[in-house]
């Protein structure tokens, strides 16, 4: 069975088909830039332009960096247009697509959804938290399997200041930061979250995945393990049209 995933970032727009079976894209996947301002209507653009790209006419699922609820609205904005909220995001992007059956949800959640149905979080109990790194921090927490929806833990305050701001991977960039450097970040970062949590294992996602063996190393003192996504970034992708399926 494949159903289209859609993977919204505060850099790019990404997506592609996905095979549901194996938990992997069916074709190859075509990303654009996210717009500047990321407003509504600029966004759609984006979306349309990649689904029309693979010539797609059913149900689609999509992500969103910011708390959705009920599948369709969304209620935070912190690296896209403040205007997204309070939006009806399934019935802007399904009237955009000229009436495909949409379903919307965390960035996140989707990524942890995917990870824990085919990557690192495969059969594994307690409490397991994945984080992507990119735009901002997002999260997505689990007990047993159970998804804790739209913790945006990437909010939390770091040395007086929004975690995101200070270790996600735009961070990184705009403080010119070397490996080890960010790293000491995201390990202050994890212990906070770890004190509040006690979670047994970290999947850490978003595009940094790809590079773990760069940074994984020099992150010491954290009492759960710490693994990189095995589906990387294509993790929100794939959970975006796992949650579109259980909604078609």
């Amino acid at each position: 069975m494949q159903i289209f995933g859609v993977d919204i970032g505060g850099s790019g727009i990404k997506g592609a088909p996905v095979d549901l079976d194996k938990g992997d894209l069916a074709q190859e996947r075509c990303k654009v830039l996210t717009p500047h301002p990321a407003t509504p209507d600029g966004v759609a653009d984006g979306v349309k332009q990649v689904i029309d790209h693979f010539g797609w006419t059913g149900p689609v699922g999509l992500t969103f960096p910011g708390v959705v609820t009920g599948g369709a609205t969304i209620r935070t904005a912190a690296n896209v247009d403040k205007s997204w909220i309070d939006t009806d995001a399934r019935a802007l992007f399904s009237d955009r697509l000229g009436g495909l059956p949409v379903h919307v949800v965390n960035d996140a959640d989707a990524a942890g959804v995917a990870e824990m149905r085919f990557g690192a979080g495969r059969d594994r109990a307690g409490t397991i938290i994945l984080l992507t790194f990119g735009t901002g921090i997002g999260s997505a927490v689990f007990t047993d399997g159970a998804l804790l929806a739209n913790t945006e833990l990437g909010h939390l305050e770091l040395g007086g200041h929004d975690a995101e701001k200070r270790a996600s991977s735009k961070a990184k960039e705009d403080h010119d930061l070397s490996w080890e450097q960010w790293a000491h970040r995201v390990q202050k970062y994890l212990a906070h979250v770890e004190m509040l949590f006690s979670p047994s294992l970290f999947i850490i996602g978003g595009g940094v995945s790809r590079k773990s063996e760069k940074f994984l190393h020099y992150i010491e003192g954290i009492r759960a393990e710490i693994v990189p996504a095995q589906l990387q970034n294509n993790a929100g992708i794939v959970g975006a049209a796992m949650r579109a399926a259980e909604h078609a």
